[in-house]
């Protein structure tokens, strides 16, 4: 038996996908969907890093768990999917749920991380959001996460780019479609149960926060108080995107990567209002 959480997550059971070589860089996906979306970053940093991707429980790959977790098991799972892979440290992206698991890596195991890259994410949720994942959670139980759809569709992306239906939407779509009802669930309670304030402030390495200048105000408000909290922070802003900004913005989003990275200069992006 592998490395395990208090609530069963195995490592052993994650199936990681490696790219390229040098400094390791881990891409935490978001809720609902799975390693895929980091497939044009993979790209994009092929010359510069070697990525690791892997499915959280119950998304894409992975089988949801039997019972509730936290996100601070998620983050125990990644410490122990570094250690099969053999990887000491690395710089650690997340986006939305991948970034709540990402802040808590960083606060909690300093020594094993490099960089963080903190998009669309939000330390804690307000109480109506945290009503939202409760009826997300009912309804992706009842009906499947493909009933959410729509609605997500709108949080996600401008109405532009779902109304062109680019490949970046139609992924999302099939994402929903096929994800583990429970899965979902446990994933969305898992998010409600989260206050990562205190520790948010114990991060101590480099730290790029990002965010779409379109996403809704919690999480613009939450990039702005995570770059206060953060002492080695600085936060960077994608024109025209919503939640899944590095989808709706991808050379953006490629370029502050890969200047975070040492790659090439820094470039200032502008705030929004």
């Amino acid at each position: 038996m592998g490395p395990m959480t208090q609530a069963g997550l195995s490592a052993v059971d994650v199936r990681c996908h490696r790219a390229g070589t040098g400094p390791a860089l881990v891409l935490l996906h978001c809720l609902g969907v799975d390693h895929g979306i980091w497939d044009a970053s993979v790209a994009a940093l092929a010359d510069v890093c070697c990525t690791l991707r892997y499915d959280f429980p119950g998304h894409g790959e992975s089988a949801a768990p039997a019972a509730p977790y936290t996100i601070g098991e998620l983050s125990a799972q990644l410490r122990d999917v570094l250690d099969a892979e053999g990887i000491l440290r690395a710089s650690v992206a997340g986006i939305s749920l991948g970034g709540l698991v990402a802040q808590h890596f960083g606060a909690v195991y300093p020594e094993r991380v490099e960089r963080l890259v903190l998009v669309d994410t939000t330390p804690c949720y307000s109480d109506a959001l945290r009503s939202m994942w409760a009826e997300r959670a009912a309804t992706a139980r009842r009906k499947g996460v493909g009933a959410l759809a729509g609605a997500l569709l709108d949080v996600w992306f401008t109405p532009a780019f779902v109304a062109a239906d680019a490949g970046a939407v139609r992924y999302v779509r099939a994402c929903f479609e096929r994800t583990s009802r429970e899965g979902y669930a446990l994933a969305c309670e898992a998010l409600a149960r989260a206050d990562l304030r205190l520790l948010a402030r114990a991060i101590a390495v480099p730290t790029l926060v990002v965010c779409g200048t379109d996403d809704i105000p919690e999480f613009v408000e939450a990039a702005r108080w995570l770059v206060e909290a953060i002492p080695d922070a600085r936060l960077e802003w994608l024109q025209n995107a919503r939640h899944a900004s590095i989808l709706e913005q991808p050379e953006a989003f490629h370029a502050l990567l890969r200047e975070f990275l040492g790659a090439v200069p820094a470039r200032r992006l502008k705030a929004p209002g």
